[in-house]
């Protein structure tokens, strides 16, 4: 979903306390609730998601509208706009509808790399098997000139990034407690970088922090493409339903190979040879992908 910048103001009453309420409105339905003083775009997106999820069509794009007093109707939701009274939102969906391709082109990718730390070695299952793919993904951004954002869950207490990925020319590497990597440094990040249409998604936990970093970016209109064989939790019923979960979603569940090889393309690349040698270091057949 994308909201259009507008200004104006919203018709709200005053609201005391912690939390404001708010009307979400969507199609025929509208269904009071609560958001925190002070929230944005970002949480008004998720809580229209929690509401209305099993009706919204993730195909297409939406934009936020606010209901305005002194129009007398709904306006696009003004930039930058912060909840801080009663109000009415509603969240509509353009015509267009958006077919979700999976077309890849190293100029509008970006990869993320998923907390792949120390700690989590002896408690996910096939670690070992992902840290060789998320290696081989890294080395494949690295020839291709695609930008790499990786994070870390508490390194405090989990510890860093485990030696063997090799995080050489990360656009940036950034300490997190929030489960999404979807941080306003990472939002930054990315709106510096132009064109970007696509994240490749890979490392832990499929059902935590892959899955709410998916449908963060989601949320946001980026296509999402998860590497399988380069994801994993510690139980494989978890890592399989949010991967059955998020493909319904409109995410891309996908291997490394197929990833590498859509971003070259053509074997005329000139950084084909270099990725086909990649591909043929593959890691030994672990049993992740029976498992999606």
């Amino acid at each position: 979903a994308e909201a259009a910048a507008a200004p104006g103001g919203g018709g709200c009453s005053p609201a005391g306390g912690g939390s404001v309420p708010v009307l979400f409105c969507f199609s025929v339905f509208a269904r009071p609730s609560t958001v925190p003083h002070g929230a944005g775009y970002e949480l008004l997106i998720q809580k229209f998601l929690s509401l209305y999820g099993d009706h919204i069509d993730m195909h297409r794009k939406f934009v936020v509208q606010l209901f305005a007093e002194e129009w007398s109707q709904y306006i696009d939701l003004p930039k930058g706009f912060l909840v801080s009274e009663r109000c009415k939102v509603r969240l509509v969906p353009l015509q267009i509808q958006m077919t979700t391709l999976g077309n890849l082109t190293p100029s509008s990718t970006v990869f993320f790399c998923c907390d792949m730390q120390e700690r989590f070695r002896p408690a996910i299952k096939y670690f070992g098997d992902i840290i060789s793919v998320g290696q081989r993904l890294l080395q494949g951004a690295r020839l291709l000139g695609i930008p790499v954002i990786v994070t870390e869950q508490y390194p405090k207490g989990l510890g860093s990034t485990v030696q063997e990925i090799d995080l050489t020319g990360a656009k940036l590497v950034l300490p997190k407690t929030k489960f999404s990597m979807v941080l306003p440094e990472v939002e930054a990040a990315l709106a510096e970088i132009p064109g970007v249409r696509s994240v490749v998604l890979f490392g832990v936990e499929t059902h935590v922090c892959i899955q709410q970093t998916a449908l963060e970016l989601i949320g946001r209109g980026l296509e999402v493409h998860i590497v399988a064989d380069a994801t994993s939790s510690r139980s494989m019923m978890d890592r399989m339903f949010a991967l059955e979960r998020l493909a319904r979603t409109g995410i891309i569940v996908t291997t490394s190979e197929a990833i590498l090889l859509q971003l070259v393309a053509d074997k005329e690349h000139p950084k084909f040879k270099e990725i086909q040698n990649l591909i043929k270091a593959s890691a030994p057949e672990s049993g992740l992908l029976s498992k999606v």
